[in-house]
């Protein structure tokens, strides 16, 4: 079964590449977002 996320972050605060230390430093992070690409 397909899962469908949507997702809305709110304020416009948002730039490319936010998260992306946290995604290199944490396994944690970067198993949660692997999960919802």
């Amino acid at each position: 079964m397909k899962k469908t996320v949507f997702l809305f972050p709110g304020q416009g605060s948002q730039a490319v590449g936010t998260g992306q230390d946290f995604y290199q430093e944490f396994d944690f992070v970067k198993e949660i977002f692997d999960m919802a690409e």
